[in-house]
Order: structure tokens, then C-alpha cells, then sequence
């Protein structure tokens, strides 16, 4: 089956020259968020601007010098190249996995449901891991030819956007996105108009418009609200990712399950299978069932139809932490519109009981997994704990499907220049077939001289990134200019530098490197072998206790004892940890075990060469081979937790003074520390494919999507040994 093709309108009108109409083209699929190339053309246009907005849409909207431009024989060749191999790259996936192995097996496509997506920093509609997830899963889909298309909201608001002030307070400011100068286009409708759909909520309709982002060769639908036929109190609907009220975050998830079937219907889609990434989208599920009873099937019938092709991904751990509504708010909100539908709204909070069996409470969890046929987590610890919490309530047991990430998205152009050059490696083609000879299987063949100098290049762009930043943040707690010059010399790259960034929930203990000052110090300020550390990272507004967390790292690395030595940057986002994970020289993670699902950002060090030195919970217990990186504390817990924050606080700091810091600083006579290169090597080697989004997504299309759509398990699955692909049972059992 091709990949689906959704028909669209562009959100902003501006001339182009006709010799270069095919920038249009070009800015308006986000392939270029993961193709240096073509971001590079941005750059020939206009650097200026391009370096502001980090969009190409203000770059070729003007205003431009095209005569400049269309003089210029080398822009114009690198336009052409640039253009021909993009319109190669969505004209032809028949070479590619999903055409290979299952290209005449799907009856439809697969419609993937999320509440964000970080697909590039210039598109605000995400907060985290979730949200980065996916977008890197859209990113691979595209490059495997999959028939996606994704479902989410225009939060034309986005999530905030962090200040941290003078006494380290987390500020939130939301932006106003002006959607004419963002990659986004206006859907097409059958009928040729832009697409509204309508959502009946108490009293009213709402219309929801449907936008476009064009990811590669797959579509994602945005749902908005803010439309001029709306009442004024519904436009905000869409407005803000994860918004604190409870009431409208119901509204939100109404709009993305029942309008983003709707939206797909009007399109005249019929998907093989419908994924919902956690359970935020979980109406879709309802919405579908009504469907069924419309067409004259009972209700208990239409469950079962619905969850035939339905497949669910659990990303928390712990049911606290899981989306639930009052039940009563629930009756009042969704009551009117599902019962119209014809499901009946006692038969739906029945099933989003949870396992306290609390009847007041409906849990999007609990409904999702008894309406799927199948479900996942995220890594194979999760899978464990997941089927310890939803005993009862899912009558399979979760499987485990581990996270990866989209390699091109965040190895570093030197990083990639070495695997590119050395072993003929192409992270965007990545596969694992019997036919391929796997180049991360090879990576002895890279000196280890160049792969040192590579990340000291890597790690020279984060200091100049870093600082800039720094200053300005610095510059707006209005420090003196004297304070300001120290930063040009701040995250020094011959200095051994940790790496922390991740949202700062206290169950991720960023404060855990602080539990012994005095101890920290000795090895900051050390002479012959300092240590330097930059977090990054935001806090929930509702979350007092982890902006607790910011500020008081924010206090510490502004005192006499640990200035200069640690930083901590604000408004973490896609850019900024691309910076980090590729380069600092130690990914620090040290959750409270089992709490972690599974946190990417360390797979994304380890894809640069980073080790990681991180607590065995997520995916790090699975990929921990001994060699590649460091294991704080084991896989026993002490239900003390103040007493296993302080052990594992040891354990961190004797590895730091033991062995990370003496093998970093260690150099052979031309300056290599070989013994650090053989651990990045493995950390490289035992991460490019096994936590890649290609191997999730072969996992994900071959255990999940086809049985979901009727299709036996194929023989020869290309999942590749040395990955555990099995249902992973509760430790209990």
C-alpha cells in the first residue's frame, strides 16, 4: 500500500519566483527538520533570518533578494539537486522495509493518535519525551514508506516557554503562533473547500478546523478550534498544550479522539488499524463504536468490533500517573455527545474503571486497554511493571516494544560525516536485514584519533550554543558586564562535562550529583582532572515540587562553592537537546527505579558517542551491556527512599572518582583517551540500530499493526536477533 496522500491549501500566499516555485514545495514538508541539505539551502537564502527562526517559511516569504539568488550558478545547481533528490525521496519508497516486506497486506492505513508532536523546535506543539517520540516516529515511518497518517491538536499557544529568573524561579510565557508562518497548510476536503468537522458538545457544535503538517511522506492532521464561527469561550479549546484545568483538558481530548476520526472519515480514509500513543485520544474509541451502532450493531458487539483493530501504547508506569477524569464530569461533558451517538455513558465509565476500582474516576488508561487488541510499553522493565499495575484490567499481557529514536534527527553532522565516510553508513535508510552487513557492527574501522575529534567538534558547538544562551539569560537577571565576560569561557571543551536534561519530575532526582557538596566540589575544581555539568529542563506549572527542583539547582550553580562549574539553561526544546545529547560527555540519568519508562534522550547520547552513566531502570536496564556505558546502583530497590537516594548518590559519586573521570582524562602520548573512545565505540555500536525508531517501528508493524489488521505474523520477521522481541510477564509471575 503507497503511503497516504492527504490534499491541502497552503496557509500563507506569497509570490516566488517561477524558477524557484519548487521552494514552496521544499518549505512546506518538514522533511527538511531532519535533511541537512535542505536546511542548508534555507541558509543560502537568507542566514540571517534563517538563524532567527529556524523556519523556512519567514526565509522565503520574503523579503528576499531573489535577483541575487537567481544570478548565482552555484545556488541555483544546489537548488536543483536539492530539489530533485526530495522529490525523489516521496516519489519512490518501493526499495524501501514496509513495501519490501508488507506492502500488499494493509486494506488501509495506519492512523496514529497523539496529544504532541515534536517533530522541529519551530513547531511548538509538544512538551517532552511523548511529543519527540512522535515525531521520531513519524520521521521513520516516512523514511520505511509506512501508510501513516497522524492525529493531534494546533495548539496555536503551544507549551510554555520557560525564563528562569534572578532567584531561580521557573516564568512561563506562552507564545501566540501566527500560523501563516509556520509549515503548516489548511486540509482539503472532498469538496475542494478547506475541511471543518464538528464536535457536538453540551448546548452547541463546535467546529474544528483541520490543518496539515506534511511529515516526509506522512501526513498529520492538527485539530483547531480557534475558528471565528466558534463561541469565544471554545476557540481556546486548542489553544495550550496540557492546560491545567480539568475541564478543558476533557474538552481537548474530546476534540482529538471524536474530531480526529471525524476528520479522517472525511477524508474518505478507512485505516487497517488505529493507534492511540497513550491515552489522551482514547474517545476515538467511543466515536467508533458509535459508528458501529449507527449502522444497526448493538453496543456490547460494537466494543468488540472496535477493538479488533485497535492497538494501544502505555508510556507511564504507575497508574497515579495516568490521564483520569471525575466521573461526574465525565457524565456532564461527554454525556450528551456520546449519548447521541448511542453509547451509553454508564457502559463507558464501566470500562474506564481503574484497578483502585474507584467508581468516581474514569480512567483513559483502563478504557484504552480493555478496548485494544493489543498494547504495549516502552521498554521491557516498563512491560514488567505495567503488567504488574493493569493486572485485571487487560486480558493480554502488555507487551514490550522499546522506544527508539530517529538517528538523522540527532547525530551530529560530524559524528555522521565519520560513519558516512568510514563504513558507507545511511541512518536514514537504516535496516537490519539478512542482506545488509550491519556498518555499526564496524565501527573499529574509525581511528579512534577521528572519532575524538569529531565530538570535541560536537562538544566546541554546545560551548558556543551554551554560552550564548547563558549570556542572555544572565543579561536579563541584568549581571554586570564583568560577569557576563566569564561566560565566554564557560563549559571549557577540555574539561570532562556531564550532560542532565530531561523534565524535572522528582522522581528523576536531578538533584541526586548534590546530596554531598563538599565531595562534588573536590571533583569540580580539581586541578589535573576537573568536572563541569550543564542541566537543562522544565517543570510542569502545576508541578511546585519540580520547579522546587530548578530552582534550588539554579541557587547552587550561582554559589561561591559550584559557580562556574554548573549551569543550568532554560527553555529546554528540541534544539537545545540536540545541542547537549551531542555534545557533553556523560548523559547523567538517575530516576528512582522502576519509574522511568523508558527516557530517549539517553539513546540519543549514546547514537553520538556519549556514554551514559544512568540507574538500570527503562531502557537503560536492557541497554547496559557492561562495556558501553555505567550502571549506578542494581536492580534492587529499597522501599526506604531516602535511603536509596543516598546509596545510589554514592555509587554515583565512587564511579565518577573511580573510573569515569581517571579513563577520560587518561591520554595516550598523541593526546587520545582510548580507553573513553572504546567505551564510545560501544555505546555507538549497541545503540544506532537497536534503539533506532526503524527497529521500533519494524517491532511495532510486525507484532502489533498486522495481527491488529488480520494479518497472521509473517514468516521470517525481519526483527533482528539480539533485540528481545517477546512478551515480557509481570516479575510476579
Amino acid at each position: 500500500m503507497e503511503p497516504v496522500s492527504v490534499p491541502s491549501i497552503a496557509a500563507a500566499t506569497f509570490p516566488l519566483p517561477p524558477r524557484l516555485e519548487g521552494l514552496r514545495r521544499l518549505a512546506y514538508n518538514l522533511h527538511w527538520a531532519w535533511e541537512p541539505r535542505t536546511r542548508n539551502l534555507w541558509s543560502l537564502i537568507d542566514r540571517t533570518a534563517w538563524t532567527r527562526y529556524r523556519n523556512p517559511i519567514p526565509v522565503i516569504s520574503g523579503p528576499t533578494e531573489w535577483s541575487r539568488l537567481l544570478d548565482d550558478e552555484k545556488f541555483l545547481a544546489e537548488y536543483h539537486d536539492t530539489l530533485a533528490a526530495f522529490d525523489a525521496y516521496m516519489t519512490d519508497g518501493s526499495a524501501h522495509w514496509f513495501a519490501r516486506r508488507h506492502g500488499d497486506q494493509l486494506s488501509g492505513p495506519i492512523a496514529y493518535f497523539c496529544a504532541e508532536y515534536g517533530i522541529h523546535e519551530s513547531l511548538g506543539i509538544y512538551s517532552g519525551g511523548l511529543g519527540v517520540l512522535a515525531g521520531d516516529h513519524m520521521k521513520s515511518a516516512s523514511d520505511l514508506a509506512m501508510p501513516l497518517i497522524g492525529v493531534g491538536l494546533l495548539y496555536r499557544k503551544g507549551y510554555f516557554r520557560q525564563q528562569i529568573d534572578a532567584d531561580g524561579h521557573q516564568e512561563h510565557n506562552y507564545p501566540d503562533y501566527d500560523l501563516t508562518r509556520l509549515p503548516l497548510a489548511r486540509v482539503q476536503g472532498q469538496d475542494g473547500l478547506p475541511l471543518t468537522v464538528s464536535v457536538e458538545l453540551p448546548g452547541r457544535d463546535l467546529s474544528v478546523a483541520v490543518w496539515l503538517a506534511q511529515v516526509g511522506r506522512v501526513p498529520v492532521l492538527l485539530l483547531d478550534t480557534d475558528v471565528p464561527v466558534n463561541a469565544v469561550e471554545d476557540r481556546p479549546i486548542s489553544h495550550i498544550l496540557y492546560v491545567r484545568g480539568r475541564e478543558m483538558r476533557l474538552h481537548q481530548e474530546l476534540v482529538l479522539g471524536i474530531g480526529g476520526v471525524r476528520a479522517i472519515r472525511a477524508l474518505g480514509l478507512e485505516p487497517a488499524v488505529w493507534h492511540l500513543n497513550e491515552g489522551h485520544s482514547a474517545f476515538l474509541l467511543a466515536e467508533r463504536a458509535g459508528e458501529h451502532v449507527a449502522a444497526g450493531v448493538d453496543l456490547p458487539e460494537a466494543w468488540q468490533r472496535v477493538r479488533r483493530n485497535s492497538v494501544f501504547t502505555i508510556h507511564t508506569p504507575v497508574s497515579a500517573g495516568n490521564e483520569r477524569f471525575d466521573g461526574d464530569l465525565v457524565r456532564r461533558v461527554a454525556g450528551p455527545t456520546l449519548e447521541r451517538g448511542g453509547v451509553a455513558v454508564d457502559a463507558l465509565l464501566e470500562l474506564g474503571l481503574g484497578p483502585d476500582g474507584d467508581r468516581g474516576q474514569f480512567d483513559m488508561t483502563a478504557f484504552s486497554l480493555r478496548l485494544t487488541a493489543g498494547a504495549n510499553a516502552v521498554s521491557e522493565l516498563h512491560a514488567r511493571t505495567a503488567n504488574d499495575t493493569w493486572q485485571g484490567i487487560v486480558d493480554h499481557p502488555i507487551q514490550a516494544v522499546t522506544n527508539g529514536v530517529h538517528g538523522p534527527s540527532w547525530i551530529g553532522a560530524p559524528i555522521d560525516g565519520l560513519l558516512v565516510r568510514d563504513l558507507d553508513a545511511q541512518i536514514e535508510s537504516l535496516d537490519a536485514g539478512a542482506d545488509q552487513d550491519p556498518f555499526w557492527q564496524h565501527l573499529e574501522r574509525i581511528a579512534g584519533l577521528e572519532l575524538w575529534q569529531a565530538h570535541l567538534r560536537q562538544k566546541r558547538e554546545l560551548a558556543i550554543f551554551a554560552r550564548g544562551r547563558l549570556r542572555n539569560q544572565f543579561a536579563r537577571h541584568g549581571e554586570a558586564p564583568s560577569v557576563l565576560a566569564e561566560l565566554d569561557s564557560a563549559l571549557d571543551p577540555a574539561i570532562m562535562t556531564i550532560g542532565f536534561a530531561r523534565r524535572f519530575a522528582t522522581y528523576k532526582r536531578a538533584g541526586l550529583l548534590f546530596s554531598d557538596l563538599d565531595r562534588l566540589t573536590r571533583l569540580l575544581w580539581s586541578t589535573e582532572r576537573p568536572l563541569q555539568i550543564v542541566f537543562a529542563g522544565k517543570a510542569h506549572p502545576a508541578d511546585r515540587p519540580g520547579q522546587k527542583v530548578i530552582q534550588e539547582i539554579f541557587q547552587l550553580s550561582r554559589s561561591p562553592q559550584l559557580r562556574g562549574r554548573v549551569f543550568i539553561m532554560e527553555d529546554y526544546d528540541i534544539r537545545v537537546g540536540r545541542y547537549l545529547v551531542q555534545g557533553v560527555d556523560v548523559w547523567l540519568n538517575n530516576p528512582r527505579r522502576p519509574l522511568e519508562a523508558s527516557g530517549t534522550s539517553g539513546m540519543k547520547a549514546a547514537q553520538n558517542g556519549v556514554p551514559n552513566l544512568s540507574v538500570l531502570d527503562g531502557w537503560w536496564d536492557e541497554g547496559y551491556a557492561g562495556d558501553n556505558g555505567w550502571a549506578i546502583g542494581g536492580r534492587e530497590t529499597n522501599p526506604d527512599e531516602a535511603a536509596q537516594d543516598w546509596a545510589d548518590a554514592q555509587d554515583l559519586y565512587r564511579l565518577l572518582e573511580e573510573d569515569l573521570i581517571p579513563r577520560y582524562y587518561e591520554r595516550d602520548a598523541g593526546g587520545l583517551p582510548e580507553r573513553w573512545t572504546d567505551v564510545m565505540r560501544r555505546a555507538m555500536a549497541t545503540s544506532l540500530w537497536r534503539f533506532s525508531t526503524t527497529r521500533m517501528l519494524q517491532e511495532y508493524t510486525e507484532r502489533l499493526y498486522l495481527p491488529a489488521a488480520g494479518v497472521d505474523s509473517p514468516e521470517g520477521a525481519t526483527v533482528p536477533a539480539g533485540r528481545a522481541t517477546r512478551v515480557v510477564a509481570s516479575e510476579a509471575g
